[in-house]
């Protein structure tokens, strides 16, 4: 199928041609149809399957019927539950709809008011928000949903984590009720389904691959660390490597983000970080230094970098291995984009176990173990016995054993590449776990 075969309208047709797009993804393929047709939708898909465009151009479609409305009363609402997030949907709407005459506005939370304000005093067209800012305005009665004809929940199950559960059903219950409802989410448990099913009116459903699905452009492997100067040395030792282009660096905490951040600054490294305590402005030009290539490596929280999508990313790095095996796929999903390859790397100590196992349960594979030399761990994870603590400085206990599965190497070179050869494509083999060393 191509896009000419959708029956979107010229304008938005010549947009999608002028971005260099001639056949849709799977997502917007069984997606698009059936939104143009006025069907509610329970899209379940993956960030970097194109899913964006997959409810923007059927909104966009609709549009196009222009329509003199009221002000502040905007007949296409996209709720996100992150400002980056926001901001690439307010993005795809520019390109998109360059062709068109359209009347925006986006409402997100750490932005000044006034301009809001402003933008809500005119008629417009579409909105793009998130939750918190969204009921701030309903409590000051700045905005009418009562015309939206489309409401769009984009990564509805990240709005839920993050506590927006009854802000959502606030929200919705503003609009009308034959409004079309374009329903997007990366996971649907139970607490998903019965939230769609109340949201939803009949709705077609559409499912893109398994929820584990990981781009085979992404070598994952992983590191197994003695404690948190040991992760240290790992990932000085890994983003040395000049073939380490960009990468971002996934820290469980905000505090431990800006700190890591400022540690790979003082090593000489461009480094940046990037959580929620950050005022929009901060993260907008973070962002926009990450695009540019003046950030060569990006300390992140799971929040704030949701939605980021930027090919240049090379390798992500999970400093804190992530409790939940979606937050996973969802972080080594910022490499590996449009077709390019990438490579994911996960530090996993023994308090991991339990969320490691989840992990590769989901995926329905093992992750295959590296070692650096003389950075060998010295437990195992078969072992619940204490590590001894490693010491700024001090040698490291044990040399790789000969004939071991376990694979050594840069970030960038294969298994039993030489330096500066080209690399290959690593085996995927079941993990050998290390036995505890005696002294």
């Amino acid at each position: 199928m191509t896009f000419a075969e959708l029956n979107l309208a010229p304008s938005l047709l010549k947009a999608v041609t002028d971005c260099g797009y001639t056949a849709p993804t799977p997502i917007q393929e069984e997606s698009i149809p059936a939104a143009l047709a006025g069907r509610d939708l329970l899209a379940n898909a993956q960030t970097g399957t194109g899913k964006t465009a997959a409810f923007m151009l059927p909104a966009l479609q609709r549009l196009t019927v222009q329509k003199k409305g009221n002000r502040g009363a905007p007949r296409v609402l996209v709720l996100t539950p992150t400002r980056e997030l926001a901001t690439q949907v307010l993005d795809a709407t520019r390109t998109y709809g360059r062709y068109m005459k359209l009347r925006s506005a986006t409402l997100l939370g750490g932005m000044p008011y006034r301009p809001q304000f402003d933008a809500l005093a005119q008629p417009l067209d579409l909105v793009v928000a998130t939750p918190g800012r969204l009921i701030d305005h309903l409590d000051r009665r700045s905005i009418d949903l009562s015309q939206v004809e489309i409401l769009i929940l984009d990564e509805a199950d990240r709005m839920l984590d993050m506590g927006f559960k009854e802000a959502v059903e606030t929200i919705t219950a503003a609009t009308p009720a034959d409004r079309q409802t374009l329903f997007f989410t990366a996971t649907l448990d139970q607490t998903m389904a019965r939230l769609a099913m109340k949201l939803l009116r009949d709705p077609v459903r559409v499912e893109i691959g398994a929820q584990s699905t990981i781009s085979e452009q992404i070598e994952q492997r992983l590191h197994l660390t003695d404690n948190l100067f040991h992760k240290q040395q790992l990932l000085q030792h890994l983003v040395a490597d000049q073939q380490v282009h960009q990468a971002i660096i996934f820290s469980a905490t905000k505090r431990d983000a800006d700190t890591l951040a400022k540690t790979l600054s003082a090593q000489g490294h461009r480094a940046a970080a990037l959580h929620g305590d950050m005022n929009q402005a901060a993260r907008n030009r973070t962002l926009r230094d990450l695009r540019r290539g003046h950030i060569r490596l990006l300390v992140a929280t799971d929040v704030a970098a949701r939605g980021i999508d930027v090919t240049t990313i090379s390798h992500v790095i999970n400093f804190d291995l992530p409790k939940f095996a979606e937050d996973y796929v969802h972080r080594i999903g910022r490499t590996g984009r449009a077709g390019a390859p990438g490579t994911a790397i996960s530090f996993v100590s023994g308090a991991d176990r339990d969320a490691l196992q989840r992990i590769q349960h989901y995926l329905g594979r093992t992750l295959p173990r590296y070692i650096v030399p003389g950075l060998e761990p010295t437990v195992t994870l078969e072992a619940r016995s204490k590590a001894p603590a490693r010491r700024p400085g001090a040698p490291t206990r044990g040399q790789h054993r000969p004939g071991s599965n376990e694979r050594a190497g840069s970030p960038g070179q294969r298994p039993g590449a030489r330096s500066g050869a080209p690399a290959s494509r690593a085996r995927r083999e079941p993990v050998v776990e290390y036995r505890k060393r005696s002294r």
